[in-house]
């Protein structure tokens, strides 16, 4: 059996375009979505990947769509090869767990994939301390008034009242006692 996942990532964004792939592709079965988040966020990818059963293929229009890094992927490739279900993506033809060429260029992007996610990663970084040396980024506002917290504790509240009281953490009430 073909079954498709298809996923957008906001409630504005259209699966039409994915659905009807999967159609062409022939799928007997669709989970969709319109949600953003990691893998356990998603529940239609969750059951869809307990309804898969062996000799099955899933299919997806391409790989963003269905795992955000390598670990994700991989993980869910081996889980679904466990099971003796094969992985194919309709718009990266190349990338098709069901043949020894299509799982090397699956790893291959998939470490792409992560690689590229790195790079975003630390070229935020790199503007958020090109701000802060130009004043431009400070950060958040505090939360948490540690005098306050210092207070509550001499006043002989537990660190469990002065959480409640102030909305915090009780780990943050103890790492301010100190």
């Amino acid at each position: 059996m073909l079954v498709g996942y298809a996923r957008v990532s906001t409630t504005d964004q259209d699966l039409t375009i994915q659905l009807e792939a999967f159609k062409a592709a022939g799928c007997d079965k669709v989970f969709s979505e319109k949600v953003s988040g990691t893998t356990a966020q998603r529940a239609q990818l969750q059951q869809c990947l307990d309804f898969v059963r062996e000799g099955d293929v899933l299919l997806v229009t391409r790989l963003d769509r269905f795992a955000r890094s390598a670990k994700d992927l991989h993980n869910m490739l081996d889980a679904l090869s466990g099971k003796g279900v094969g992985f194919r993506c309709v718009e990266q033809s190349g990338i098709d767990t069901t043949t020894s060429m299509g799982r090397l260029v699956l790893g291959i992007l998939g470490n792409v994939a992560e690689f590229e996610t790195a790079l975003r990663s630390e070229r935020q970084r790199e503007g958020i301390d090109a701000a802060k040396q130009r004043g431009a980024y400070k950060g958040s506002k505090a939360r948490i008034d540690p005098t306050r917290v210092r207070a509550m504790l001499s006043e002989g509240n537990s660190p469990t009242e002065v959480a409640n009281a102030l909305g915090i953490n009780r780990a943050s009430v103890y790492r301010l006692s100190g």
